[in-house]
């Protein structure tokens, strides 16, 4: 049965949303929202990734955009019906602005907005070529001067980059650059995907042999092509690998391997940068207007330095370098962190006969994989709720609806239930000695993700070998090496002939320091984090991850990355901006990141 009181209150206020907007009036339409609200923006109203806070932040934002966005004609979503459940009514909606079109989701509470998201999806004019608006392929007729397909993918190969230049040079071309750099295809913007691999995909393959992704498949569609149905909850590094490879194919995408960023340097005057490539051996120099560094959201290798590391007689990997367990059978193996990567290279290791172990410097957040995808994921990525016509598309938007501020107040409750129905496992861990955490306010790993991007561990099989003393367990710092291994800050000394450092890594910026200047990655600042002011995640509050997929204090200098669930869905809001921009569209910015860290 239809709720005609949820429809009614959704539209009465969509109708003052409107009336206000259409008069110009921030301060009428900053009372429609609740003391405790928030609007989040994603490029609609702000040109950038932004939310406000209550009604004060409401008007401050409108007074600052009203007249240059122009938001307007607030409508619920054709096909779509509010719904109440225990006092919130939810409301899927549509609207448009000065430059595009948007959809979104708004959450009542006692007749005023509480949360509102707000999402451009296409620009005017630039919409992309899908659904009615398709390619032809091929014109029919006959033509003595026809350019077939193949020629003109051939011509533009040859010319971009050299007689041509790209509008937008991506470095990095893992599923980050790879995701937008579909996104820029379609929307008509000449780029070109720097990657130093052999092969598309090779960022996935180079890894250790037992990495797969702990994410299940629902979560990690890449845009316009979404895997098939038979494809496994949990793909390996390989076939994620072949995959990518063959995306960048059927995509178009202009993908150069074999090419490394030796600098590159923005002139002001010109408003463009200077971008030198040594491609397979050939020293190539773009002069792109836009900047995209996407070398993964973790940024560069944190390799630590001990003393004695020069004595030490075996070898020394970071996790990144470490290949697979293949030439470590029957040897002794140090694995120096207690997170994802130091999880799953100790398994492999074990597997293959090596004596392995664990050296914990801090606590970890660990969470079964079957009972996160139950009840963390379950709602929006899962088969069930696909059946329950939760697309891939409408899950990111419910997930986007929740802003941060409040996101650990709706995961602590879930986290509580995971940790009541593994109650045995957790005990086991903690007879063998292993340190768990569930995050600084008990909102787990997501929370833990998005705050500080480290800290914890989706259990696949690892944690059952250290309950069983499979791999064994050490605790605490490492002091220094020795000719034969690693002595801890305790006095204990652990025999090894190989030591993998599964030390995790720093801010993106680091890159931004190697390629561009420290000058530049100082004038950005730390990329990643909200300002939770919890631990590895300093204060102030952002509200917004810092840095990533909006405009920088650099000019024409932006940071694209993250998991495959980010790579897709904020892509999409990276390729609109530089489009707009491309396009000479009017983007004036509300709220740019102000710089308060500097890694």
């Amino acid at each position: 049965m239809l709720d005609s009181t949820a429809t009614t209150q959704v539209q009465e206020t969509l109708d003052a949303l409107n009336a206000a907007l259409e008069a110009g009036d921030a301060d009428a339409a900053s009372r429609l929202f609740a003391t405790d609200s928030y609007w989040r923006d994603l490029i609609a109203v702000t040109w950038n990734l932004k939310t406000v806070e209550g009604p004060a932040g409401v008007k401050d934002m409108l007074t600052a955009q009203l007249g240059h966005t122009k938001p307007r004609g607030f409508a619920i979503q054709d096909g779509e019906v509010p719904a109440e459940d225990g006092g919130v009514t939810t409301a899927w909606i549509t609207f448009e602005t000065a430059a595009g079109r948007g959809w979104g989701l708004m959450r009542l509470k006692d007749g005023r907005i509480w949360t509102l998201l707000t999402s451009l999806q296409e620009l005017k004019g630039f919409e992309e070529n899908k659904g009615k608006r398709r390619p032809m392929g091929v014109q029919h007729g006959a033509d003595k001067h026809r350019t077939t397909w193949k020629e003109a993918r051939q011509n533009e190969a040859e010319t971009l980059g050299y007689t041509e230049q790209p509008y937008t040079v991506i470095v990095g071309g893992g599923q980050g650059g790879i995701a937008l750099g579909a996104r820029l295809r379609q929307l008509g913007v000449p780029t070109i995907v720097l990657d130093k691999h052999d092969r598309p995909g090779d960022q996935w393959r180079s890894r250790y042999k037992s990495l797969c992704l702990h994410d299940p498949v629902w979560y990690d569609h890449l845009p316009y092509i979404k895997f098939p149905d038979n494809w496994p909850v949990f793909a390996p590094k390989d076939k994620i690998g072949d995959w990518l490879e063959m995306y960048t194919k059927v995509m178009e995408l202009n993908y150069w391997t074999r090419s490394e960023v030796t600098s590159a340097q923005f002139d002001e005057t010109s408003g463009t940068w200077t971008v030198k490539v040594n491609r397979d051996g050939e020293e190539v120099t773009l002069h792109p207007t836009q900047l995209v560094l996407a070398t993964g959201m973790s940024g560069k290798p944190n390799i630590p330095t001990f003393p004695g590391m020069e004595s030490f007689k075996g070898t020394i990997q970071h996790s990144s370098q470490h290949k697979g367990p293949d030439d470590w059978a029957g040897k002794k193996v140090v694995v120096v962190g207690s997170n994802n990567s130091a999880h799953d290279i100790c398994a492999a290791l074990w597997e293959t006969g090596a004596d392995v172990t664990m050296v914990q410097r801090s606590s970890t957040h660990i969470v079964k994989s079957d009972t996160l995808m139950d009840i963390g994921l379950g709602a929006l990525y899962s088969e069930e709720a696909v059946a329950n016509g939760v697309t891939t598309e409408k899950a990111d938007m419910i997930f986007a609806s929740l802003p941060y501020r409040i996101l650990h107040e709706f995961q602590i409750p879930a986290y509580e239930q995971m940790k009541e129905r593994d109650a045995e496992f957790y005990a086991g861990l903690e007879k063998a000695g292993f340190d768990l955490d569930w995050g600084d306010d008990g909102s787990g790993l997501f929370m833990k993700y998005l705050r500080r991007g480290s800290g914890y561990y989706i259990d696949v099989g690892a944690s059952q070998l250290i309950i069983d003393g499979e791999i064994k367990l050490a605790k605490g710092q490492v002091d220094r090496f020795d000719e034969t291994g690693v002595v801890l800050s305790d006095g204990t000394h652990l025999d090894a002939d190989l030591v993998v450092l599964a030390t995790g890594y720093g801010s993106m910026n680091g890159w931004a320091a190697d390629l561009i200047s420290q000058e530049v990655a100082d004038k950005v600042g730390k990329v990643w984090g909200l300002g939770s002011d919890t631990t590895k995640d300093p204060g102030p509050w952002e509200g917004e991850q810092r840095n990533m997929w909006k405009p920088t204090q650099q000019q024409n200098l932006w940071f694209h990355g993250g998991n495959l669930h980010q790579s897709r869905h904020y892509s999409l809001y990276l390729a609109l901006q530089l489009k707009a921009r491309m396009e000479g569209l009017e983007t004036p910015v509300y709220g740019l990141q102000e710089v308060h860290h500097l890694k």
